[in-house]
């Protein structure tokens, strides 16, 4: 038995040689250990038939148990998984980078398991590989999850081929497990993450508002939803608003501001920002205030198109009246008549969501 060979490796200054080494070592089916932000992991070569038989041998795994494929990137998902829901989404940009596995629905009735993990070492190589890479704990079954290279040498030493040493992980215990096949969100392994802090993510539908600047209309109608909520007592919804052509961090108009200091609440926080990929594919319903809004995100987004309506249209309004005209450079009067046409609409949207 040959013993492993092990690479000290600074996640501040990462050796491209060390990462070129050891995915080379995964392209012709060795396996490499290396670290992530909870345990140690023994990655592998998907596509590698003895990888995965070594791998499955150490791990003692029963057979048609998965392993969790990692990714570096969060628009690798797709490569993997169909039908990912806005929730699935949301519980990315919540939780990833980090130590939650989700669990989705991928072709021919099956289901994969996927995690991005936080940390430096574990990124630059999966990043280096053109290859799904599964990574399960670096113990063999009955061997608690190792935080650091010594305890993976004391356990594995001439079982994997190499181990990169980035120092102790940062948690110490495994990822959450969920399941978002379906709803409502299952946890299917208790880990880092509160499974409290997960579901009632999971559980939330959001919706975007979206106008032109993100400075006046969707701010507006943003606001107006967050008060009727509050006022209701609901907890379920998660409301955000964007631009489809936003100069990135302008505040709301001094017209939109005060409007919504009149309601109790403040804007001052909020920031212009663009209806972005990542905000479209995590939100429920999509809500724009006019037609050329709806057009401009439908021909952005087409796979999107079914979430992505006119606020008016979606809430009932005739179509004389379902847009709402944009009021910048127009008198506080008209700000106002905005304002009022916007909160008539939420009126009628909240008793739909």
């Amino acid at each position: 038995m040959t013993n492993t060979k092990v690479h000290k490796v600074d996640p501040l200054h990462i050796d491209p040689a060390v990462i070129q080494e050891a995915a080379a070592i995964l392209d012709r089916g060795g396996l490499v250990v290396f670290p992530t932000e909870t345990v140690y992991g023994i990655g592998a070569n998907l596509l590698h038939k003895g990888a995965m038989e070594r791998l499955t041998k150490i791990k003692d795994r029963p057979q048609g148990k998965h392993f969790t494929i990692h990714i570096c990137d969060k628009d690798d998902v797709e490569k993997y998984v169909v039908g990912v829901s806005p929730r699935a989404y949301k519980l990315m940009g919540r939780f990833w980078p980090g130590p939650l596995t989700i669990v989705l629905c991928a072709p021919h009735d099956k289901t994969v398991g996927l995690r991005m993990p936080k940390n430096g070492v574990a990124l630059a190589l999966l990043g280096s590989v053109d290859f799904p890479v599964v990574a399960p704990s670096a113990n063999k079954a009955d061997q608690p999850a190792p935080r650091d290279a010594a305890g993976v040498l004391a356990g594995l030493d001439g079982l994997v081929d190499l181990i990169l040493d980035g120092g102790p992980t940062e948690l110490g215990r495994e990822s959450t497990v969920v399941d978002l096949c379906g709803l409502p969100a299952k946890i299917l392994r208790e880990g880092v993450l509160s499974p409290d802090d997960v579901l009632q993510e999971a559980s939330k539908k959001t919706v975007l508002f979206v106008c032109t600047g993100n400075s006046c209309r969707s701010v507006m109608a943003e606001y107006l939803l967050k008060k009727y909520l509050a006022d209701n007592g609901r907890k379920d919804v998660d409301v955000i608003s964007a631009g489809t052509f936003a100069f990135l961090g302008m505040l709301p108009t001094h017209e939109t501001a005060k409007l919504i200091r009149g309601i109790g609440l403040d804007a001052s926080d909020h920031r212009a920002r663009r209806a972005t990929d990542d905000l479209v594919r995590q939100s429920d319903i999509i809500l724009t205030m006019e037609r050329r809004h709806q057009e401009d995100l439908m021909r952005q987004f087409p796979s999107e198109a079914g979430r992505i309506h006119l606020l008016g249209e979606y809430v009932g309004l005739e179509p004389f009246e379902a847009e709402v005209e944009d009021p910048i450079g127009k008198s506080e009067e008209f700000y106002a008549d905005c304002f009022s046409k916007i909160k008539n609409a939420i009126q009628k949207l909240g008793a739909l969501l």
